[in-house]
């Protein structure tokens, strides 16, 4: 979680010690001092037989907790929102969202903020439970999470953050004891996430769509503070964090591209302001490169495909822009004006990130006029070959691995030639390319076989090793045989959102 930037507040000593004694947990609330429009305040109903499944011990170091104290029977009440930390203030955040292109109010139907804790560094972070019950915002939802897709919103976000993609991160999941019923009758959950924030740009469309413009003002201005404080003197504050959040997102999104990452459901209500991939639905990583490539059960004309997930960005920021047009001008016209502008300079931005890390990922150090069009007959030639995304250019790096395939062999003669003309060492090259080419991702047939293991049987060994393996994803020096890609005769894979 690069981008978090901590709010002033004052503490005394005696409450860091009371801190101490109660967990490690440092919770503040700047979030609570916005406009009520945003937030209801909401308490988690407790459940039947909390028990921690699985706990980042890792994490909650890093945030500062007592992981030892928290990997308890005491630890699973808090998780399970049974209990509350020592300074909890819960709430439930109010959005909105276009769903598929479709504008809807929304907010937290299953999630409740604790607080923001405050790490050793001084970071600010969300600890949020998903799945503790209802609030406000629940509409005919039961506020309940199933363990499978916590689960699952374990690993992958993992996966992530070893990827060093930015990304919320799960602290916890555990198990209620309770059902829920969504197609069929499954094990309940609460899964602990830890974000940036929430913020969303569809908390800027809720602000805008009740035409609350002291709200949205208050909304832009904390949000500035929290996530990007260099903008603190900016003359045109308003205009600059939107520019700052268009210029996040174009890296983000490029982040996703290079590693073959689909989310499946990118939402206006899924995009976090903050630049940290948020929501982890039906996502799931390619395995055959091919950008018409969709895994969610519900998205039945490929609108969040892996091809498509640029421009959906791009879209999305166009409706936060909608939201704050109030605040660019008072003039309308001249409001629309100043966004178009800030929003076409995306694709310029996602593009660069983009290209510059296809050049990381051949092992390439400068730029070249033509270097565009290497990429794209590498990824013609794998689409038309049906090549794995991510041993594809793994392989780069081993000669003895590389495809035979004639088209293949044209097109690495080029490559070779390019990486002539650059002065670095074949050691640099291949350093280059093999920090930039995982080794493993989160297959999506290992997901699901760690996931099965877990819910229908109670054995976590295969999720514990596969956690294992992503959390350090470009290292080469193990062997990584059990995490190869799927068979031809694997059934083509689907993922469904979990709600």
């Amino acid at each position: 979680m690069p981008h978090d930037v901590p709010l002033q507040e004052t503490r005394g000593a005696a409450a860091v010690r009371d801190d101490r004694r109660a967990g490690g947990w440092r919770l503040e609330h700047s979030y609570t001092t916005l406009p009520p429009l945003l937030f209801s305040r909401v308490t988690p109903t407790p459940v039947r037989a909390p028990h921690l499944v699985i706990f980042n011990t890792a994490l909650a170091q890093a945030l500062g907790l007592d992981a030892v104290a928290l990997n308890s029977s005491d630890g699973a009440s808090v998780f399970a929102g049974n209990s509350l930390p020592y300074g909890a203030d819960p709430i439930a955040q109010a959005y909105a969202g276009h769903q598929f292109g479709g504008f809807t109010t929304l907010g937290d139907g299953r999630a409740i903020l604790l607080g923001e804790q405050i790490t050793p560094e001084g970071r600010r972070v969300d600890v949020q439970l998903k799945g503790p019950g209802l609030t406000p915002y629940s509409r005919r939802g039961d506020g309940r999470a199933a363990l499978g897709p916590m689960l699952r919103e374990f690993i992958i976000s993992e996966a992530m953050h070893g990827l060093g993609i930015p990304t919320s991160r799960s602290l916890a999941v555990v198990a209620t004891g309770e059902p829920v019923y969504r197609e069929r009758t499954l094990a309940g959950a609460v899964l602990t996430r830890v974000a940036a924030s929430h913020i969303r740009v569809g908390t800027f469309e809720w602000a805008g769509a009740h035409r609350d413009t002291a709200a949205l003002t208050a909304l832009a201005d904390y949000t500035r503070q929290r996530h990007y404080p260099e903008l603190a003197d900016h003359p045109e504050p308003h205009l600059a964090l939107f520019d700052a959040i268009v210029e996040r997102q174009a890296q983000l999104i490029a982040r996703w591209q290079l590693v073959g990452f689909i989310h499946g459901v990118m939402n206006t209500d899924n995009m976090a302001v903050s630049g940290e991939t948020l929501d982890y639905g039906p996502c799931a990583f390619m395995d055959r490169y091919d950008p018409l490539t969709v895994f969610s059960s519900i998205d039945q004309q490929g609108r969040y495909s892996y091809g498509n997930q640029p421009a959906i960005g791009q879209w999305n920021l166009a409706r936060l822009a909608e939201a704050m047009l109030p605040l660019f001008d008072a003039v309308q016209e001249r409001a629309i004006e100043l966004a178009t502008a800030s929003l076409d300079r995306y694709a310029e931005r996602f593009q660069q990130h983009w290209l510059d890390g296809m050049r990381a990922k051949l092992g390439l150090f400068a730029a070249e006029a033509d270097d565009a069009a290497l990429v794209d007959d590498l990824l013609a030639w794998m689409e038309r070959a049906g090549a794995d995304f991510t041993n594809t250019f793994r392989d780069l790096s081993s000669p003895e691995a590389r495809s035979s395939d004639e088209a293949f062999r044209t097109w690495e003669s080029r490559w070779l030639a390019r990486r002539q003309r650059q002065p670095q060492t074949e050691e640099d090259v291949r350093a280059r390319m093999d920090a930039h080419n995982p080794a493993v991702i989160a297959r999506n047939h290992k997901v699901e076989g760690a996931l099965a293991a877990a819910t229908e049987r109670g054995d976590l060994s295969p999720l514990e090793r596969l956690l294992s393996a992503l959390s350090r994803p470009f290292d080469r020096t193990r062997d990584l045989t059990e995490f190869a890609p799927p068979t031809a005769t694997d059934v083509p894979y689907r993922t469904f959102c979990g709600t």
